[in-house]
């Protein structure tokens, strides 16, 4: 199923999130820029539509940019809580290491080359470019990742609530993030 920013953007609204007005392209290069990531397509066009606010949005306007750097590394310092607590190790990454601290410093190693994830609100995150429009959004927390929804309507649909929550099919894969996680229960 395809869908529209404005279908995402009157969820949001119809489920009393906050919205304030929207990037300007010039805000949005601003912010990939400084932080080394582009934005994905979906996420792209609902910042530069209406920007959410408040309880575990991430403001792109105005959040401190210590505050954005520790969103954006969430997720490998979350896969790090796997590697070290979990045992968890890829086997595209080859052989373990004995040590946790050796694990670690491969694992950090390998988790520099994967696509990034951007914050969408609270633990979930959607890819950066070049990922495609309709993406999955993953639910990133320590020592697991899960496919929360499979695209952002159905995120928000998921999330926030909505009756008219339709029936979605799988989420395109990505690579790296889709391999380690398991779908949403």
């Amino acid at each position: 199923m395809t869908f529209t920013v404005e279908d995402v953007v009157k969820r949001l609204e119809d489920a009393g999130v906050r919205l304030d007005r929207g990037l300007t392209e010039a805000d949005v290069k601003r912010v990939e820029k400084k932080f080394g990531f582009t934005f994905g397509p979906d996420h792209r066009a609902l910042l530069r539509t209406a920007l959410p606010l408040g309880d575990a949005w991430l403001n792109w306007r105005h959040a401190t940019p210590a505050k954005i750097r520790e969103r954006l590394q969430a997720p490998i310092d979350n896969a790090i809580v796997g590697v070290r607590a979990h045992g968890w190790w890829p086997a595209g990454w080859g052989e373990r290491p004995e040590s946790d601290a050796a694990a670690e410093q491969a694992a950090r190693r390998h988790l520099a080359e994967v696509p990034a994830l951007v914050p969408l609100y609270g633990h979930c995150y959607l890819p950066a470019a070049p990922a495609p429009a309709g993406g999955p959004v993953f639910s990133v927390q320590p020592g697991e990742v899960r496919i929360y929804a499979t695209d952002l309507l159905h995120y928000v649909d998921v999330e926030f609530g909505s009756a008219a929550a339709p029936a979605r099919s799988a989420a395109s894969p990505l690579d790296f993030w889709s391999d380690l996680a398991e779908p949403r229960a």
